[in-house]
């Protein structure tokens, strides 16, 4: 068949703040699209400077910038998905806001606040302007249980129940789903609860024990976009994303790079490492 009269690849685009060490932000978002299949495009909201010690410097991109770049990929390269991350502040959300209220495909929400070495990622007035632009138009919302905290306003879940029972408070704010990943809970398993207005699923796997997960939440929140973007219905994406993003961290110490929180292997099924 001629390659210009096949279905074209599958495109997703992240809208998310550059990582300098490459293991979070869009520099995982795009090896995670890469990494399954998709073709993917990308607006800059920030650019950090950071390693995997630590976050030592934050730019935001002018809000016209962000819009002219989400524009241009939508006129092209439309997607069938889109993933967005770090936003920075409350200028930026409107912008992304303000660039998408055309565009119909599903969109995964990864309120992305604060960095795996503890940094502030988003500016304590961005919280109201996430809730009131973006969060009812997201398709999936990702947060973390200190993310959904403060979304909420409340203290932190400490057990199950109560991430699922912020899980379904989140969902009366607007989103379709939300995914409440289970990752900064205790134990030897790790259970994200996947919450929509017909009940929870749970997704479970066995705790890794590594300090190699830096970008774990933006690979996973890419992940299930660039399912999205295939065509998989969300629970189906959410299943395999949570999949890819395990056997990546058990290849994460095979890397060895950086003195802190270490990147995922997004590649691990293409060039295989060997932990020491």
């Amino acid at each position: 068949m001629d390659a210009y009269r096949s279905p074209p690849c599958p495109i997703a685009l992240t809208i998310a703040g550059s990582d300098s060490g490459g293991g979070a932000g869009i520099q995982a978002d795009l090896k995670t699209f890469s990494a399954l299949g998709v073709y993917g495009t990308s607006a800059l909201t920030a650019i950090t400077a950071q390693n995997t010690c630590g976050v030592r410097a934050v730019a935001g991109i002018a809000p016209a910038m962000v819009t002219a770049q989400i524009a241009a990929v939508l006129e092209d390269l439309p997607p069938r998905a889109v993933k967005i991350g770090m936003l920075a502040d409350a200028a930026v959300i409107a912008a992304v806001a303000g660039a998408l209220a055309g565009y119909a495909g599903p969109v995964v929400l990864d309120p992305v606040m604060v960095a795996k070495s503890g940094d502030a990622l988003l500016a304590e007035d961005a919280v109201a302007a996430l809730e009131s632009s973006l969060l009812s138009r997201a398709t999936l919302l990702t947060p973390n249980r200190p993310e959904a905290a403060r979304l909420l306003g409340q203290p932190e879940a400490t057990s199950e129940e109560d991430a699922a029972e912020q899980g379904r408070a989140l969902l009366r704010l607007g989103p379709q789903a939300v995914l409440m990943k289970g990752g900064h809970a205790a134990g030897p398993v790790c259970t994200d609860l996947l919450v929509t207005a017909a009940g929870i699923t749970r997704f479970s796997a066995p705790r890794i024990a590594t300090r190699n997960t830096h970008g774990t939440g933006c690979s996973l929140s890419s992940a299930i976009a660039a399912g999205l973007a295939l065509g998989q219905p969300l629970p189906l994406a959410v299943a395999r994303a949570q999949g890819w993003l395990h056997r990546a961290i058990l290849a994460a110490d095979g890397l060895r790079l950086g003195a802190g929180h270490g990147p995922v292997h997004h590649f691990h099924a293409l060039w295989p490492v060997v932990s020491a």
